[in-house]
């Protein structure tokens, strides 16, 4: 049975990779020191042969005994709230939390892949965005501690791969959703969904023309899966290309919830990206892969779990 590390298994992504590779029959081991992961998302994996939890700093000193397969580095805080409010913490995780899963994967000879973010791309001057795009990211803005800590992160690993020949992988993610995302996370989907359903206002920023592409999690895990599983060691985009602006997916997201809410707008945040669309070329080539889940169905299912956290928090 394969064996696996997952940093930051407890959190929205890191619980479904738990979920797909116990699934594909490995054993995996995930480590969170919980900031913004939750023990709700894998109670469902407690008592499994298959799967062990650690609360841990990836930050501190990482041991793990036996053999790994494998290691996916996705230990970090992903939302501007959550960065915001831990801006150090972010940094740390995407550097010497980098750096310690690194030298685990070096020790234990196993594949690492990080999870690395189309943020690296920053507000970008080519759209939509290619592996090969280096980016327009401000180092000193609010969101620099996000957006450098992975570009940090990409470098290290890069480094590993050349330096000492450590079997590396970096897929760059783009905007996900799905069951498991918290209320609170800040980004779009959460705040339309939890608005709509407590028939508050649907806050939009800016005139709301601003564009994201977003792909279910489902869809995204499966891509995260074949990616460490090829013999791509450059950077790959994983993510749907299908773009719509912020103003459409608040009223896309009102017509599925039947809310009869309203639509506000508040000043654009510093350093939003205008557009964010994934050029997903390399993924269909080398991966043969490509997104599935239709948006309405994927906001739907989304939906119907936002009703019964709600329902749990009330």
């Amino acid at each position: 049975m394969p064996r696996i590390l997952i940093t930051g298994g407890a959190g929205f992504l890191g619980s479904h990779l738990c979920d797909k590779f116990i699934g594909k029959g490995y054993e995996v081991i995930c480590m969170d020191n919980l900031i913004t992961g939750s023990t709700e998302n894998i109670a469902h994996l407690i008592g499994n042969d298959q799967f062990r939890f650690i609360h841990h700093d990836v930050t501190e000193y990482m041991y793990i005994d036996g053999e790994l397969d494998a290691i996916l580095h996705f230990a970090s805080p992903a939302s501007p709230v959550d960065y915001l409010r831990y801006p150090i913490q972010t940094l740390k995780v995407g550097s010497l939390g980098t750096h310690k899963a690194l030298g685990l994967a070096k020790a234990k000879k196993a594949r690492f892949l990080l999870a690395s973010t189309s943020e690296v791309y920053g507000d970008p001057l080519t759209h939509p965005q290619e592996e090969s795009y280096w980016g327009n990211v401000n180092p000193v803005g609010i969101r620099g501690v996000y957006d450098e800590a992975k570009r940090f992160a990409e470098a290290m690993t890069m480094a590993y791969h050349r330096y000492h020949g450590l079997e590396t992988r970096i897929v760059r993610i783009f905007n996900t959703y799905g069951p498991r995302m918290r209320i609170e996370d800040g980004r779009a989907i959460p705040a339309f969904m939890s608005q709509a359903l407590r028939g508050e206002s649907l806050t939009v920023f800016g005139d709301g023309s601003q564009t994201r592409s977003v792909c279910y999690v489902d869809d995204l895990v499966e891509g995260i899966y074949q990616l460490l599983l090829s013999d791509e060691s450059d950077p790959v985009n994983i993510g749907n290309p299908d773009e719509l602006s912020m103003l459409d997916l608040a009223k896309e997201i009102l017509e599925i919830s039947g809310s009869s809410s309203q639509i506000v707008y508040k000043d654009l945040p510093q350093d939003d990206p205008k557009v964010r669309q994934p050029d997903i070329t390399r993924a269909q080539t080398i991966l043969k892969w490509q997104p599935n889940v239709q948006r309405r169905e994927g906001l739907i299912k989304t939906l119907e779990y936002f009703k019964q956290a709600l329902g749990k928090k009330s």
